[in-house]
C-alpha cells in the first residue's frame, strides 16, 4: 500500500503529487531497506548470480541499492542517474523516432494527451525525446492500481509521477479525487510551468484503438471555478496529442488473453508490475512517438475528443506487423493506398508469435494489430466522403 498522508492549505496535494527534494533523502533511505526491492535489483543487475546464489545476489542488490542512495540527494540526481540507463535500454530494445517535435513550441508547460499502450514506456519514450530536446521533463500520471508494492510506489512518486486514484468507495470521495487531480494538473501547467503526460483513457488500448474516453477531458475541465467554461480550462491546459506506436508489443499475448477472457477475466496478485517488466525489457521493434498539433482554442469536451482522435488516427505509424496482422485477419489485402513501414520482424517471426499463443487468443492478439490499419482506413474513408460534400 502506499504511505498515508494528509492535505493540507499549505500542501493540498500532498497525496497526490510527486515527492519533492525535500522529501527525497528520506523516500531513498527506506528504499534500501526494502527486501523485495534488492532482490529485484539483483535479477536486473546480477542477473547469473541470482540464477546460482539468489540469497547472495540479493544481498549485492542492497549494497547496489546503498551505494546508489548515497549518490542521490535530489530528484534530478535520480532522474540523471536514469536518463543514462534509459538512453541504453531503448538503444537495446527497439529502434526509436519522433516526429513533431521540431514543429512544437516546447517553452509553454502543456498536457500532452497520449495514447496508451504501456504502462511504464509510454511516458518514458515521450521523456526521452523531451530530455534530448532540451525541453523540461514531464509529471506522469499513474494509477494508484500500479502502486500495490510501497516501493513502486515510492520510485514512481521520486521520478516526478503523481497518482490518480481509482481505488476509492463512494461518489462523493470518488469525485472529490477527481477534482483534486483536476486542480493540481491545472495547477502544474498554470502556476508552476511543469508539463504534464496523461493517457487518453483510463488503461492500455489492449485491443489498439486508441479511443479517447470524453470522462478524462471532462475530468480535465472540472477546476473551473464558479461561471468558468470547460473550454477555457480546456483551452488554457494547452493539449498537444502524443501518438506513439510499437512495431511489436512486448505484452501482446498477456492482452490477448484479458481481451478473450472479456469480463470474466481476473489479474492475478502484481500482474500489473510483471507487464512493466515485460514492458521496459521486452523487444519492441521500432517505436515511433509523434508530438501532434496544439488543438485549438476553445474546444467543448466533445471537440477534444474528436480532434484528439482524429490526430491519433492520422499519426499512428503503421508497420508492416500491422499490414500482415490485418490481411491474416480479414484474407484480403490492405488497399494501397495505405502506407506502411519497414521494420526490424520478419513476417516469418510475427507469424511464429501469432501462432505461440492459444488458438483461443490468435484473433484476438491480431485485432489488437490491425486495429490501426482499420482506424486509418476508416479516417481516409471519412475525408474522401467529405470532400464529396
Amino acid at each position: 500500500m502506499m504511505e498515508p498522508s494528509t492535505t493540507s492549505p499549505e500542501d493540498p496535494f500532498a497525496e497526490i503529487r510527486p515527492y519533492s527534494n525535500l522529501e527525497a533523502p528520506a523516500v531513498m533511505e527506506r528504499l534500501t531497506q526494502d527486501a523485495e526491492l534488492a532482490e529485484t535489483v539483483a535479477r536486473w543487475r546480477f542477473p547469473r548470480l541470482h540464477a546460482a546464489l539468489p540469497g547472495l545476489a540479493t544481498f549485492a542488490g542492497s549494497i547496489w541499492l546503498k551505494v546508489a542512495a548515497n549518490r542521490l540527494a535530489t530528484v534530478e540526481d535520480l532522474q540523471n542517474l536514469i536518463a543514462p540507463n534509459l538512453s541504453r535500454m531503448i538503444k537495446r530494445t527497439s529502434r526509436f523516432s519522433v516526429s513533431g517535435i521540431d514543429g512544437l513550441d516546447l517553452s509553454p508547460a502543456r498536457v500532452y494527451l497520449s495514447n496508451h499502450r504501456d504502462i511504464v514506456m509510454d511516458p518514458a519514450y515521450a521523456n526521452y525525446a523531451l530530455h534530448r530536446a532540451g525541453a523540461t521533463t514531464l509529471a506522469i500520471a499513474i494509477g494508484d492500481n500500479l502502486l500495490s508494492k510501497p516501493w513502486v510506489a515510492d520510485l514512481m512518486r521520486l521520478n516526478k509521477s503523481f497518482v490518480v486514484k481509482r481505488n476509492v468507495s463512494g461518489p462523493r470521495a470518488l469525485l472529490a479525487a477527481t477534482k483534486l487531480l483536476s486542480q493540481y494538473i491545472r495547477d502544474c501547467v498554470s502556476s508552476t510551468r511543469n508539463p504534464i503526460w496523461i493517457a487518453h483513457r483510463e488503461g492500455r488500448a489492449k485491443d489498439g484503438r486508441d479511443l479517447t474516453e470524453p470522462a478524462v477531458i471532462k475530468m480535465l475541465a472540472l477546476s473551473r471555478a464558479r461561471g468558468e467554461a470547460p473550454e477555457a480550462v480546456l483551452t488554457e491546459l494547452n493539449i498537444v496529442p502524443l501518438v506513439i506506436s510499437y512495431e511489436v508489443d512486448p505484452c501482446d499475448a498477456l492482452k490477448a488473453a484479458e481481451l478473450a477472457a472479456g469480463g470474466e477475466y481476473v489479474k492475478a496478485e502484481f500482474e500489473d508490475v510483471s507487464s512493466i517488466a515485460r514492458g521496459i525489457t521486452g523487444e519492441k521493434g521500432c517505436v515511433h512517438l509523434h508530438f501532434g498539433k496544439p488543438l485549438p482554442a476553445n474546444l467543448s469536451v466533445e471537440g477534444v475528443v474528436a480532434a484528439v482522435d482524429q490526430q491519433m488516427a492520422e499519426h499512428y505509424r503503421l508497420y508492416q506487423t500491422n499490414r500482415w496482422a490485418w490481411e491474416w485477419l480479414h484474407g484480403e489485402r490492405v488497399p494501397d493506398a495505405i502506407v506502411f513501414h519497414e521494420g526490424s520482424t520478419t513476417e516469418q517471426s510475427f507469424r511464429a508469435r501469432v501462432d505461440s499463443v492459444p488458438d483461443e487468443h490468435r484473433r484476438w492478439l491480431l485485432t489488437m494489430y490491425a486495429n490501426p490499419v482499420s482506424r486509418r482506413l476508416a479516417l481516409d474513408a471519412n475525408a474522401k466522403d467529405s470532400s464529396c460534400d
